[in-house]
């Protein structure tokens, strides 16, 4: 190919996801290898449809039984999105003893904050929050900033799994009821999207080579992960893959009986993630991730291509004017102005592999020591 040639546009012909990501690849028909493997996802899920009812029937009894004598059966992060939101209906629906917990890292949306309060009143269910100090969290984030890597959600992410184990250990829970599920998150995120969650290790390294000193900030790394796995017996369930989960109906439910309001896109509860998956990682590292969760939705058939290709065709907002309120609140909060913004949207991405990590570590464990491990996605 002459090098002035211009690279020919390709997107997937089944779903919406394009060359953004270097890990596409498609075949004769066009179809990308995304949706390949999501087809398989399903139809394992789908294979195993038929038992779920009685699957479901033996989880309960197990967490029940499991639970008897301690004041929880089983842990319930609650973000204020949708999938966390119909765990927590659906657990107290069949009668489980459920503690929420919730993780404040300081960017909580008032919408967020109302769902999640009309959930726990109408359900009467025991709450916990952990607070991060504020002070502290800045500074991280400032660090994965300064560190140019994409992941910077890498920091809630790793901290929510970390508080959720210590309160799973505390009253001795051995499940755990996660949001995550095939239905709506069944097509794999690309790896050059975000970085491995359990990367305790690169948090550290990216800390201190900011001059960051880590002294409150939960964590969790491969090993903590394994001693809670193998010795605590701590199960994370993919809750709402034992139902048939439709968002629209889920989402009907939730708003006739909490109250509850909706977010434009998956995530937006949180003000930063809002901010981030709208204007950082499309500006900074063109990365749109509405792609991979429109083409998730397509594939379980909850929405039309032409109508995701409708919502590529806007921004990630529902308006300027609400984009330039999040671009002003994150200029306030990070003490930023404008200038360091355009500075910081301009520079180079780095690696995560530029920094100490794990991953290694988990890969050893996947590829060589415990096949059991390759059923959990902690890349989401």
């Amino acid at each position: 190919m002459n090098s002035k040639t211009k690279k020919v546009y390709k997107r997937c012909r089944r779903c919406v996801m394009d060359q953004t990501t270097s890990e596409i690849y498609f075949n004769k028909k066009g179809i990308c290898n995304f949706c390949i493997e999501f087809e398989k996802n399903i139809q394992t899920y789908k294979d195993y449809e038929g038992n779920k009812k009685l699957e479901l029937e033996s989880l309960i009894s197990s967490i029940k039984k499991e639970g008897r004598n301690k004041r929880y059966d089983c842990i319930i992060g609650l973000s204020g999105g949708v999938d966390s939101s119909w765990v927590l209906h659906l657990a107290v629906l069949n009668k489980l003893r459920p503690l929420v917990v919730h993780m404040d890292n300081g960017w909580n949306s008032e919408l967020a904050q109302n769902n999640i309060y009309n959930l726990i009143t109408k359900l009467n269910v025991d709450f916990y929050t952990y607070i991060i100090d504020w002070e502290e969290y800045r500074k991280l984030m400032q660090a994965f900033f300064n560190a140019d890597v994409i992941d910077i959600e890498l920091l809630t992410d790793n901290a929510l799994q970390a508080v959720v184990n210590k309160q799973a250990k505390k009253y001795g829970v051995r499940y755990v009821l996660s949001g995550q599920n095939v239905s709506t998150e069944g097509m794999s995120m690309p790896k050059d999207w975000n970085w491995f969650k359990l990367d305790k290790k690169n948090i550290y390294s990216i800390a201190k080579k900011n001059k960051v000193k880590i002294k409150t900030f939960p964590s969790i790394g491969v090993i903590d992960f394994c001693i809670n796995k193998f010795i605590y017996k701590i199960n994370w369930i993919p809750f709402l893959d034992y139902f048939k989960y439709e968002k629209s109906k889920a989402l009907e439910i939730l708003s006739e009986t909490y109250l509850y309001k909706k977010y434009p896109y998956k995530h937006y509860e949180s003000i930063f993630t809002r901010f981030y998956q709208g204007y950082i990682l499309p500006n900074k590292f063109n990365v749109d991730k509405r792609l991979i969760h429109l083409s998730t939705l397509i594939m379980s058939n909850q929405i039309s291509r032409d109508q995701a290709i409708s919502d590529l065709k806007t921004i990630p907002y529902n308006s300027i004017d609400e984009l330039d309120e999040d671009k002003n609140y994150f200029l306030k909060k990070m003490n930023w102005d404008e200038d360091q913004l355009n500075n910081y949207l301009s520079r180079k991405a780095i690696s995560h592999e530029a920094y100490k990590s794990e991953k290694f570590l988990y890969d050893f464990l996947l590829n060589k020591l415990n096949p059991l491990l390759k059923k959990i996605n902690l890349n989401k």
